[in-house]
């Protein structure tokens, strides 16, 4: 069985098991905490869980993981053939997840190394020491933007409230500290975030219902 039969079988069988346990894609993808589209990408066979998110299918559905590789008209001799082709496919779905990590990793070392060159040069200008840290500040908004663009470009929407969150909240945070240094008193300029968190809040809460509705 080559690689693309077998996600159409993997697929198969989480929309089928799906089904016998009552449950919407957006249902399933909520008690595993992934995207609908993910659930549904899985079912069109474009793309299979990971190793881990098998395991999880398997343990909410009441089955074995192998339940999931195998069709269940096949005959008892092809079943080591389908395992082995799972094998390639999960080692591949590994390999692509752990580059993934490893870029988001090297890209949240590159944004905290430009804000450590920062404060050596200044330190090593004497610029004054109050100065030499803001870098650090700045680094925050500058790291949840990195990692926003990266998971975003990749169709990983998980931690988006938290990055949008972080990009929030550390630019005010930088605007505070930056204008402090200019002698202002603009504590006040945080009470903006309020409004900002709420609006984040229900920005997400409002398309949730709408995934639980639209797959069946």
């Amino acid at each position: 069985m080559d690689d693309e039969k077998l996600k159409q079988q993997i697929g198969a069988n989480i929309a089928s098991y799906r089904k016998q346990a009552g449950l919407t894609q957006a249902g399933l993808a909520e008690k595993l905490n992934y995207s609908d589209k993910a659930v549904s990408k899985w079912e069109r066979g474009e793309s299979v869980p990971d190793v881990l998110t098998m395991t999880q299918l398997a343990d909410q559905f009441g089955i074995t993981v192998n339940d999931l590789l195998i069709d269940p008209n096949q005959l008892p001799e092809e079943s080591g053939a389908v395992q082995h082709a799972m094998e390639q496919v999960v080692e591949k779905a590994l390999k692509k997840k752990a580059d993934k990590s490893i870029i988001l990793k090297l890209s949240s070392l590159l944004v905290w190394f430009v804000a450590l060159f920062f404060y050596v040069v200044l330190s090593s200008f004497d610029i004054g020491e109050r100065w030499n840290w803001i870098f650090f500040i700045y680094a925050i908004p500058a790291n949840a933007i990195v990692l926003l663009s990266l998971r975003s470009a990749w169709h990983d929407f998980r931690w988006n409230k938290m990055l949008i969150s972080t990009i929030a909240w550390g630019c005010l945070l930088s605007i505070y500290v930056t204008l402090t240094f200019w002698g202002m008193n603009v504590w006040k300029i945080f009470l903006l975030g309020i409004p900002g968190q709420i609006a984040i809040f229900l920005w997400f809460r409002m398309f949730r219902p709408v995934k639980e509705k639209s797959h069946e």
